[in-house]
């Protein structure tokens, strides 16, 4: 799944969204950053985080993004240009082109479940980090991503239809172990799950929508069956039946 075009400004909306904020927060009290820190946010989209960051690390610290998508760091620069200790790298996270030990810190927020080869993306975080510095990363549950209120056999198809979207469902479950490989441990997981009932503009459940009907259609399920979905989504709102449930997992861990 490539967050270019339309699937860019949904990214953008899920993360000034009140759980994209939430995530964000999560990720900076679990860093902990200080002044003059040098930080890399990976897969970093419209650079909401790197924004964050940069104002934490102040004047003397440097906070980078990356990211594959030309488009996302195009809006990363707008958002950033007011920001001097910014820098932006159009990359793939397996293959990053700076020297060893270059970071205090390394995050990334939903990211890793999308790059079909982690472990490749792992070794260049581990090399890229000084010693005993941390890494900070979310990750969804997907097998507890899901919509209620439509009728079941149409809402488990959409269900169905987008496992396809990222080739790790159940990552957070693997990161142990894949991390412990490339030297970083003194590992703590956290929970982020929430629960949303409405889809108005700063749920994430609206945006998550959009994204889920706008995939179902490129993996072949019929328009007309993924209006349905949508039309029943908003019936069950209205009815005072509708919920959605995400599980982003914190993971922090630290390099030997």
């Amino acid at each position: 799944m490539k967050f270019n075009g339309n699937a860019s400004r949904l990214q953008q909306k899920m993360a000034a969204s009140s759980a994209g904020v939430a995530r964000r927060l999560a990720v900076m009290n679990a860093l902990n950053l200080r002044s003059g820190d040098t930080v890399l946010d990976v897969g970093c989209g419209a650079g909401h985080l790197v924004e964050d960051i940069s104002l934490a690390v102040g004047a003397g610290g440097k906070a980078f993004g990356l990211d594959p998508s030309q488009t996302q760091l195009k809006n990363a620069l707008v958002r950033c240009d007011a920001l001097k200790n910014t820098q932006f790298l159009c990359a793939r996270a397996d293959n990053i082109d700076l020297d060893n030990g270059s970071f205090d810190a390394i995050a990334s927020i939903q990211t890793l479940d999308y790059i079909p080869d982690v472990d490749a993306t792992l070794a260049e975080v581990a090399r890229l980090l000084k010693p005993k510095s941390q890494f900070v990363n979310v990750s969804v549950l997907w097998d507890r991503f899901k919509f209620y209120g439509a009728q079941e056999k149409l809402n488990n198809m959409m269900h169905e239809a987008f496992k396809a979207h990222c080739p790790h469902q159940m990552l957070p479950m693997e990161l142990p172990g894949k991390l412990a490989k490339h030297g970083i441990d003194h590992l703590r997981n956290e929970s982020l799950a929430f629960v949303a009932t409405k889809r108005h503009a700063n749920s994430p459940a609206a945006y998550a929508e959009m994204v889920v009907a706008n995939f179902a259609i490129t993996q072949g399920v019929e328009v007309e069956k993924v209006q349905q979905w949508q039309a029943e989504l908003a019936q069950a709102e209205i009815d005072g039946r509708f919920g959605f449930t995400s599980f982003p997992v914190l993971t922090v861990g630290y390099k030997c």
